[in-house]
């Protein structure tokens, strides 16, 4: 299953260097393209803020 970035993102970036796949682009809020999203969790593993949630 695919992740998703919720509203507690502060856009700090960690997750961006952690996905595999590329799967996250940045911006005033960062999103995760279910498409591309392998499912790892790797993402939700590095967010500081626990902002990125199984979706």
């Amino acid at each position: 299953m695919a992740y998703k970035i919720t509203d507690s993102c502060v856009a700090c970036g960690t997750c961006i260097d952690q996905c595999p796949v590329g799967a996250i682009s940045e911006g005033d809020i960062y999103k995760i393209d279910p498409d591309k999203c392998a499912g790892c969790g790797t993402c939700a593993d590095a967010c500081p803020m626990g902002a990125i949630v199984e979706g």
